[in-house]
């Protein structure tokens, strides 16, 4: 330990003993800032301490010199652990920003344009439960007369997920302009999600293509939440399931495609488990409460109707979500 500190903290000491000013506390704390620069520790700090106080005041008791040795003992381990946490902390830190910026990336990398269709009102919510979404929201419009939506799910959070969808991504823009139909297209996602992702990755996803000279609805399903069709003239749900395994299990997977005829006022409602499944402190949210929720606001617009039913299942979860919600509206006008 440098006899230079040792004799200038003493000094420092003993004029605050004698005078106790607020110079000396601003003396003393100058001084600290020097201690750091030495890279001195907390535990030779006391020692210092220790060794200024016998010259400064030699005639206290044993015992409070040996009081000094135990709290050296114990900075000796405290500075170990604050380490530790300070370098925790800062492992975080840089995780968190990179996170957020990857959050950024994905937004861009993933942001979609709701297509104008006539005849069709389209309408959606997509929130992430935590930074990363693994959810996806992919809408294809290549004219006035036609319109198709993919809603994904990754099975898997963070970076991970976020990846995985951009391969999705990646297969949605090579079928944009495709003439497929929605088992079709499917097939074309499955095949490369199940040569790009690994095999602790899969998907779920539902697409569906509307025809605006026919008012149909056509739709095909990897494994995904079935879609809910709101027939205005009998004022009831129809789910909308298609056989499909998830993408990215077998390159050789068929999809079974359906189809419904649209009137007016019936709508499409297409969304992920997030919304299926949200949870309160009481457990799950019943079926036919999430039916309420949504036939609650079937007189409104598309994006209203969506927002909407993530702002009541968001008040009912306390304003946490457990998982990425995501929801898409088609009204047939």
């Amino acid at each position: 330990m440098p006899q230079q500190t040792e004799k200038e903290y003493k000094e420092i000491l003993r004029q605050y003993l004698e005078d106790q000013s607020e110079q000396n506390l601003y003396m003393g704390e100058a001084f600290s800032r020097k201690l750091i620069e030495r890279d001195i520790s907390p535990e030779e700090v006391i020692s210092i301490h220790k060794s200024a106080l016998k010259d400064v005041l030699p005639g206290l008791p044993s015992k409070v010199w040996h009081s000094f040795d135990f709290l050296i003992e114990m900075m000796i381990r405290y500075g170990l652990a604050l380490k530790e946490h300070q370098s925790l902390v800062k492992r975080q830190e840089e995780m968190q920003l990179e996170m957020e910026v990857a959050s950024k990336v994905q937004e861009t990398l993933l942001k979609t344009k709701i297509p104008v269709v006539e005849g069709m009102d389209l309408g959606y919510v997509t929130v992430p439960s935590r930074t990363m979404s693994g959810d996806y929201i992919y809408f294809v419009g290549n004219d006035m007369d036609e319109a198709g939506v993919a809603v994904a799910d990754v099975m898997g959070k963070g970076i991970p997920a976020a990846l995985c969808m951009s391969m999705v991504k990646f297969g949605m823009d090579s079928v944009q302009h495709s003439s497929e139909g929605p088992s079709g297209v499917l097939s074309v996602i499955n095949r490369i999600v199940e040569k790009s992702v690994n095999d602790s990755m899969f998907v779920t996803m539902m697409y569906g293509r509307y025809d605006a000279k026919s008012s149909t609805f056509s739709y095909a399903s990897a494994g995904h939440e079935p879609a809910l069709h709101y027939r205005a003239s009998e004022n009831r749900f129809v789910e909308l399931d298609a056989k499909g395994l998830l993408l990215g299990v077998s390159p050789d997977a068929r999809y079974e495609e359906g189809s419904v005829a649209l009137e007016r006022d019936d709508f499409i409602a297409i969304m992920t488990d997030g919304v299926t499944e949200a949870r309160t402190p009481e457990g799950f949210v019943e079926k036919e409460t999430i039916l309420d929720i949504i036939s609650s606001v079937k007189d409104r617009p598309a994006q209203e109707m969506a927002e909407h039913v993530f702002a009541e299942l968001d008040r009912m979860q306390g304003f946490r979500l457990q998982d990425d919600f995501s929801l898409v509206i088609l009204k047939k006008e």
